[in-house]
């Protein structure tokens, strides 16, 4: 059973629009939290653990990778949602499964994917998870994927944000001329929010970023110069520590109120009417929009554009487009159970598929294979 107390927005999976293939189900799990079982158990959740979120595998243990990311946005996401009164399950299964299409090293893999497949049809991490939900994973006796909601699969696609451009060309099934739930629309800004933050800590322990400059940002020096009076003395790394959970929680309850404001000014009483409005409901206030842009602006100038993230980007851009080229031209390269794919997919997306589904070791330990003389095949 679901909780009793949801709100009269929340999507409740009595409701839902259903699967697309029909089930003997062995218990009685709600089915959002089914959705978020399924995705927590498939092969493309697992290899989340060697998938790039700015720093390679390789280049430390400490560093956030696309499965702790996705696990970080989960837990923002089950705060902002527990505060609203909706659906914990459904935004759980989302924020798992935002970033199942994500290839290896991070934005720039997709970036090369989509300009390789340009002549066919491209590449979007977006439509890729929803590739993989819906046809990739190969579990269940009767079909392929993981036979998902409707609900879960429409926020699938329709997940936006600076980095995340959906396209929603050929999908008229999910309706892209409406929004989303309001639980889709929370992992949008439960995503920005782990992000930032995590990032912060990850290039400060990189080195990446000067603690001091991040005084300049306005929304940062506030909230350090709050713990800083709150824990006199505390040493550096404790307090930035603490900065950064005093930032996610001020933006996760300037969102609450945001949000709970907008409900009762739009007059919502319906998951319908939800989807009905002109621009999601899930916001952060205009000043902390503003401030939040502002830590965005730095991180973007001072992080991802650091010249040795710029090197990474580099080699991978050069060694993902070798792999891509080299397995066009053999397509014996891949393993049998991919080319028995060839005549139903094309050639060309199927080694798409197999080139996004790699972990940033097994890209590397591929390279290796195909181009160095002496390692093993």
């Amino acid at each position: 059973m679901e909780r009793q107390d949801l709100a009269v927005y929340a999507a409740q999976s009595q409701v839902s629009q259903g699967r697309r293939h029909n089930e003997a189900f062995k218990d009685d799990r709600p089915a959002y939290e089914r959705d978020r079982d399924r995705i927590i158990h498939c092969a493309a959740f697992r290899r989340l653990e060697y998938k790039t979120q700015v720093f390679v595998n390789h280049e430390g243990d400490y560093y956030r990778t696309r499965l702790t990311h996705s696990l970080e946005v989960a837990q923002i996401g089950r705060g902002i949602s527990r505060r609203l009164k909706l659906n914990e399950d459904l935004v759980e299964a989302l924020a798992l499964a935002h970033d199942l299409g994500h290839t290896p090293f991070g934005h720039t893999g997709e970036e090369v994917l989509n300009r390789l497949m340009t002549p066919y049809g491209g590449f979007e991490h977006n439509r890729q998870s929803l590739r993989i939900v819906e046809l990739l994973e190969e579990r269940y006796p009767a079909f392929n994927g993981l036979n998902l909601t409707w609900e879960t699969r429409e926020g699938i696609i329709k997940h936006s944000s600076d980095y995340d451009i959906p396209n929603n060309t050929g999908l008229v099934e999910y309706q892209p001329e409406l929004r989303p739930t309001l639980e889709a629309q929370i992992i949008d800004l439960a995503d920005e929010i782990a992000y930032n933050n995590h990032d912060i800590d990850d290039g400060i322990k990189a080195g990446y970023l000067a603690p001091d400059a991040l005084m300049k940002v306005d929304l940062w020096a506030k909230l350090y110069s709050m713990v800083a009076d709150k824990y006199p003395g505390l040493p550096a790394d404790r307090q930035i520590l603490q900065t950064i959970s005093h930032l996610i929680g001020f933006l996760i309850l300037d969102l609450v109120k945001q949000t709970r404001a907008n409900l009762i000014q739009a007059g919502i009483s319906s998951v319908d009417q939800v989807r009905q409005q002109p621009a999601n409901l899930i916001m952060f206030s205009p000043e902390t929009k503003a401030m939040n842009r502002e830590l965005k602006t730095f991180l973007y100038q001072n992080l991802y554009s650091h010249y040795k993230v710029e090197r990474m980007r580099i080699k991978a851009e050069r060694f993902l487009t070798m792999l891509f080229e080299s397995y066009i031209e053999n397509p014996t390269l891949l393993p049998s159970s991919y080319q028995d794919k060839y005549a139903e997919s094309g050639r060309e997306r199927v080694v798409c598929d197999y080139i996004a589904g790699m972990t940033d070791r097994y890209a590397l330990d591929e390279y290796k294979r195909l181009f160095e003389p002496y390692e093993r095949v």
